[in-house]
């Protein structure tokens, strides 16, 4: 079971790391620059003047995520859970418009 993983796994930074990404990314500037040129092709023919396309966005790499610890994970969700209880009782203090309500 755990050598299935294991190349999948492989299998999976082999796809990444090579140049199959590469080619994809080619492959879509040389399709967004075909849609480019049969769009004024057919602009032209209506009898329109042909369009400038903004330049496609250069891929951005990501940010490497941090892994957080179970500590740090805690210490967050505690902070959130403070901070909406204080603003849901600031919520409910305004929607007393007369006062606190006695108790009988």
């Amino acid at each position: 079971m755990s050598s299935t993983i294991g190349d999948m796994k492989s299998l999976l930074q082999r796809l990444l790391q090579g140049g199959y990404v590469g080619l994809l990314e080619a492959d879509v500037a040389r399709l967004r620059a075909e849609n480019r040129a049969l769009m004024n092709s057919l602009l032209g023919t209506a009898g329109f003047p042909p369009v400038e396309f903004p330049e496609a966005p250069k891929p951005q790499p990501l940010p490497r995520l941090r892994k957080r610890s179970w500590h740090q994970i805690q210490a967050w969700r505690e902070t959130g859970a403070v901070r909406d209880a204080a603003q849901s009782l600031d919520d409910r203090e305004e929607a007393r418009a007369n006062g606190p309500v006695p108790h009988s």
